[in-house]
């Protein structure tokens, strides 16, 4: 393997090892602790917001297994891929001002905080979201440590194992350090190696080729599949594609790892500038790795593992810099979605569960010790499940979205504007979406009477969460002041 890109990566990880530290250094000057580690003491700009929203959620999905499978279905997958570009607009649109607003005023630091107090202390609400945040989070971070190892792989011949273990201790080593700061700063620096990554893959595969013309004759000739916006095989229906935006896109607003950027950002300014930047930002990273895996398949045919793809079109048509720029990319997308799901799963128990109801007197010594300790827990657990990977990684992250998504999205936007919405309703919303999700998808997989489950389950959510709300006692007058 060439020098050249284990030197270029290994450059970059010093970097991030760099900004853990930094942040650490601030952590433990900060006033308020809890403040600074789970939100950086809410002083993000919109740039900075705007990265590490963008980065948190373009994740291995977006740059390994989302390319793999466009390795695989052709150009159709990258139609498919392009639902999530209205996610940023949505997110911080949707509910970034208010959810801000409400989280200064009641002093919440993270999301469950939020709908522990829309939903009066209601501690089944509290315990639900902490343990859904968990448990799909270690799904989740086992999706993207796969990942992260297959790069590890690609680039340096390193067996998986060993390649997974230097990954989780990067990741592990900078997050519990320094906290979500570490996590935001880290995100800049990815983000930029992102966009620097896709777009050389991207103009290096056109140029070598010849042009974009020849690319795509060559694939229409090995399989009109290719070309079309069914896809390979033909499976990707308009009805099922559809529903990805639901999963993908409007669906995201209830990922707690996303929508947690909008209690941290410094001012209106800053939120909006986020808007913009984030989207142009995610759209052209999207786009950009999803056509390079299409392109894979014109260079390197036959992969057992469409994973692989883009490791191996790095390596096989860029200068080893860009090669490893390329490869440094990839593993950003990874990290920065780790290190913002590892401090939001140590958020839920040291947080939601362990100062809320376990100990509310907790000391600052204390507190700092379990979240260190909680991050490593999490990260281990994860590191445990990660040894056996799927073919493509794309399926565990997007069950581990549908599932949070399922839990989330009706009580955080309903509870936001919809001054009806009750405790029942919101704890009997949370438990139908979770379980109509896991029910569905254990029986039909990713295509229930071609739709995706998720369409389902937040569907079941609503109604649930309308039906019980008008049935049931109406929120304290102090809710209603607080958020309407």
């Amino acid at each position: 393997m060439d020098v050249t890109i284990i030197a270029v990566m290994v450059a970059y990880l010093i970097g991030l090892y760099i900004i853990g530290y930094w942040s650490y250094k601030k952590a433990l000057k900060a006033p308020n602790f809890i403040l600074e580690y789970f939100t950086a003491s809410r002083e993000l700009t919109g740039l900075v917001l705007a990265l590490t929203t963008v980065t948190a959620y373009l994740s291995a999905g977006s740059f390994i297994g989302g390319p793999g499978t466009a390795y695989r279905l052709g150009y159709g997958w990258v139609l498919l891929a392009m639902t999530q570009l209205p996610t940023m607009w949505l997110t911080l649109g949707l509910i970034g001002k208010k959810i801000a607003i409400v989280a200064r005023k009641a002093k919440a630091v993270t999301l469950v905080d939020i709908l522990r107090v829309r939903y009066e202390n209601n501690r089944l609400v509290t315990l639900i979201g902490a343990v859904a945040i968990t448990l799909f989070m270690i799904a989740a971070i086992t999706a993207q440590a796969i990942g992260g190892a297959t790069i590890y792989e690609a680039a340096t011949g390193l067996r998986y194992e060993i390649g997974l273990t230097i990954f989780f201790l990067t990741v592990i080593i900078y997050t519990t350090i320094g906290g979500y700061r570490a996590v935001a700063y880290t995100d800049i620096l990815q983000g930029i190696v992102m966009i620097v990554g896709s777009t050389s893959i991207v103009v290096a595969s056109i140029i070598n080729a010849g042009g974009l013309e020849n690319i795509t004759r060559s694939l229409m000739n090995t399989n009109v599949g290719y070309v079309s916006p069914y896809g390979v095989g033909g499976g990707l229906n308009p009805l099922w594609v559809s529903s990805y935006f639901v999963l993908v896109g409007i669906g995201v607003v209830g990922l707690p790892y996303v929508s947690v950027k909008a209690l941290t950002y410094k001012d209106s300014k800053s939120l909006h500038n986020a808007m913009i930047i984030g989207t142009i930002a995610s759209a052209a990273m999207l786009l950009l790795m999803h056509l390079a895996g299409v392109f894979a398949a014109y260079y390197i045919p036959g992969l057992k593992r469409g994973d692989l793809a883009i490791p191996q079109l790095a390596i096989t048509i860029t200068h080893p810099v860009i090669a490893g720029m390329v490869l440094a990319a990839a593993l950003s997308a990874i990290l920065t979605t780790v290190d913002s799901q590892l401090i939001l799963a140590a958020s839920a128990v040291v947080k939601d569960i362990y100062m809320n109801y376990v100990n509310p007197r907790a000391s600052e010594k204390s507190v700092k010790m379990l979240s260190f300790a909680t991050t490593l827990v999490i990260g281990i657990l994860s590191l445990l499940f990660s040894y056996k990977p799927p073919d493509l990684l794309v399926w565990i992250n997007l069950y581990a979205i549908g599932g949070l998504e399922s839990a989330f999205l009706v009580p955080l936007v309903l509870g936001l504007y919809w001054s009806k919405g009750n405790k029942y309703g919101a704890v009997a919303s949370m438990l139908v979406g979770l379980a109509s999700y896991i029910a569905l998808y254990a029986r039909y997989g990713t295509n229930v009477y071609n739709l995706h489950p998720v369409v389902y389950s937040i569907g079941f959510a609503l109604v649930t969460y309308i039906v019980v709300s008008l049935i049931t006692p109406k929120p304290s007058e102090d809710v209603r002041k607080l958020f309407f």
